[in-house]
């Protein structure tokens, strides 16, 4: 029993030696301890290393988004300054670019490989797409330049059947080339085409027209998108507390309300600006324009100063008149500051619910450091066609224009009912002073030097053109 005793204290002697119940010294346990804070060293070493790899990685992509930031908005501010037609080839390189961006995501390469044809005809799809509805748009501002040319006249009077007729070539080449096993995937490729052509290619397009209606129906809602986003961000990371909508979690209440603020008195100032400088409100007369030429235009009446006073069922005190001079696109600026702020932002949400649902980060990387054009783009689509909704519904002049009368005219009058109405505006004229009596010596002496000058000229020398070179009159 004694020798049992012995071994039990000797044994509880050794357990209090080692934590982890092994018979060690001091000095044994201090090795031990040593050689385990070696082998953990390692551990920390990995773990800083993580870190300092990661925090390389963000600074470079911070440099490189930085970077292509101030690449995209000097780019973008040049193109500005060398007139329309260039903001014109930035609207179809984006469009052509966030069409190929969202046509790629529902693509299975594997099967792609099998049917080629169905990857040909999203990109025929896209190009008949392009034709028909720029098409529309330049036979809707440039008719005076269309109608009196004997190659674009065919074209431009029966624009919509030959667009019609492309369509019709696709949609029979489609169903042509479905193949057993391959139904499914080739019928979500055609539907998924034909929205991305709705979502993208369509609104694009009436951005384009915000163009030639006037630079700032383009420039006043793209610059309140861009500026409603980044004060979304400085709102929300002040005083973010309340999330907004669970697809994008980090979207605050307070980002959203504060953001729309911001903007409003945004809007303000930039459409005060803009507002000074013809090239930007006038519409487009000549694709050469600049912002140093300039164009110039009788204003749109929103653009006028015009005195407002309170209305009679705000009560005021006796003799008490209250009133204020402002240019009613003060208005028209808070609407669609308010569009850019609380509608357009679901553009974005939706844009996001799309990359989740096919667990994708980015539409794609052609902008190096901010991912896709489609990312980038999300918002503008939405608010460019809201845009030129809102203006043709409130703000547009609907008024006979050289382009509509030329075309009623033209396509529908006879010949000699032309010529009887260029003699008699050519008469009108004469008789008003404002052409010399050489009109009445008839159409050809308009255009007997062969030569003719398309700028700054009346409907009579439009219709004299277009009879001699059309029908050719002696």
């Amino acid at each position: 029993m004694a020798r049992s005793r012995k071994g039990n204290k000797a044994g509880s002697h050794a357990g209090d030696a080692s934590d982890d119940g092994s018979c060690s010294s001091p000095v044994q346990s201090h090795r031990s301890m040593a050689q385990s804070s070696n082998r953990a060293k390692p551990a920390v070493e990995s773990k800083e290393d993580q870190r300092q790899a990661e925090f390389e990685k963000k600074k470079a992509n911070f440099f490189t988004r930085t970077l292509w930031t101030l690449i995209m908005v000097f780019g973008f501010v040049a193109a500005l300054a060398a007139g329309h037609i260039y903001v014109i080839v930035i609207i179809t390189v984006v469009q052509i670019i966030s069409f190929k961006e969202v046509i790629a995501i529902a693509n299975v390469p594997s099967r792609a490989r099998q049917l080629r044809q169905t990857k040909n005809l999203n990109w025929y799809w896209l190009a008949t797409t392009m034709y028909f509805l720029y098409g529309e748009s330049v036979i809707y501002y440039f008719k005076h330049i269309v109608l009196v040319d004997k190659v674009l006249l065919p074209l431009a009077t029966h624009h919509r059947f030959i667009s019609f007729v492309l369509y019709v070539f696709g949609f029979v080449f489609f169903v042509s080339t479905l193949q057993a096993g391959h139904y499914k995937f080739q019928f979500t490729q055609f539907a998924w085409t034909h929205m991305a052509l709705y979502l993208i290619v369509v609104q694009a397009h009436f951005i384009m027209n915000n163009v030639f209606e006037g630079m700032i129906w383009f420039l006043l809602p793209a610059t309140l998108v861009i500026n409603n986003d980044i004060w979304a961000y400085i709102c929300g990371i002040t005083f973010g507390r309340t999330q907004l909508i669970k697809i994008s979690p980090k979207k605050t209440v307070e980002g959203f309300i504060g953001a729309w603020l911001m903007t409003n008195v945004f809007g303000v100032l930039t459409a005060k600006l803009m507002m000074r400088s013809g090239f930007f409100i006038c519409p487009v007369t000549d694709l050469g324009a600049n912002v140093f030429t300039g164009l110039d235009c009788v204003p749109n009446p929103v653009f006028v100063p015009k005195v407002y006073s309170l209305p009679q069922f705000v009560f005021l005190p006796p003799g008490f008149n209250f009133s204020f001079t402002t240019e009613p696109m003060m208005f028209h600026t808070l609407a669609l500051a308010t569009f850019a702020s609380l509608i357009a932002p679901f553009g974005g949400f939706f844009a996001s619910g799309l990359k989740r649902t096919f667990k994708i980060k980015d539409f794609g990387d052609s902008i190096p450091g901010h991912g896709g054009m489609t990312d980038r783009m999300d918002c503008q689509f939405i608010m460019g066609f809201f845009a030129y909704m809102y203006y043709h519904s409130f703000i547009a002049i609907h008024k006979a224009s050289l382009g509509s009368v030329m075309e009623t005219a033209i396509t529908g009058l006879t010949v000699e009912a032309q010529i009887e109405l260029v003699r008699g505006m050519a008469k009108h004229l004469n008789n008003q002073g404002v052409w010399g009596a050489k009109v009445r010596q008839g159409i050809p002496t308009v255009v007997s030097n062969g030569h003719f000058s398309l700028k700054n000229s009346s409907l009579t020398t439009w219709l004299a053109y277009r009879l001699s070179s059309v029908y050719r009159i002696p």
